[in-house]
């Protein structure tokens, strides 16, 4: 926009919207994670999540079964962290070391899900699933490496 001044003196004025997006509530958001779900993950094997509510987090179980026997399985603790506003998973496999993830919505339906250790910088996270809501008894994730699509995982919410 133009505005002349006393005839002599031209004033260029920009006008700029700002955009304030509300917060999300990551709380209720995380709701949509509570139950069971399954993936098959590759041929003969499907993975189990269990996710139930435990305060302002979750408490949660896997296991990945292939041809009717399980062979890994472990617990979950995601708990919300109010002050950097996103849940930080506690994840525990039998016979491996503790593994921390850092999950927040990004929007109502879509998720990133990465290394604790990565979460001040998500770009150059060493591995990260973004994830989408297709429907509340669906959700997809995609993991990335170096920056590249490697694989779509399925979630379905078991009956």
């Amino acid at each position: 926009m133009l505005l002349v001044v006393s005839g002599l003196i031209t004033i260029q004025l920009s006008i700029q919207a700002q955009t304030t997006q509300p917060k999300l509530n990551q709380v209720e958001l995380m709701k949509q994670m509570v139950g069971t779900w399954k993936m098959e993950s590759a041929k003969d094997t499907i993975d189990y999540y269990d996710l139930k509510p435990y305060g302002t987090g979750l408490e949660g179980a896997f296991k990945y079964v292939t041809k009717g026997k399980t062979f890994m399985e472990g617990k979950q603790l995601w708990g919300y962290d109010g002050k950097i506003d996103r849940y930080i998973i506690s994840m525990l496999a039998k016979g491996m070391d503790i593994e921390l993830i850092a999950f927040w919505f990004t929007s109502k339906s879509k998720f990133v899900v990465l290394p604790y250790s990565d979460m001040s910088n998500p770009e150059t996270a060493s591995w990260k699933y973004e994830g989408e809501f297709k429907s509340p008894d669906m959700y997809v994730e995609t993991l990335i490496i170096n920056e590249k699509p490697l694989k779509t995982e399925i979630y379905t919410r078991a009956k």
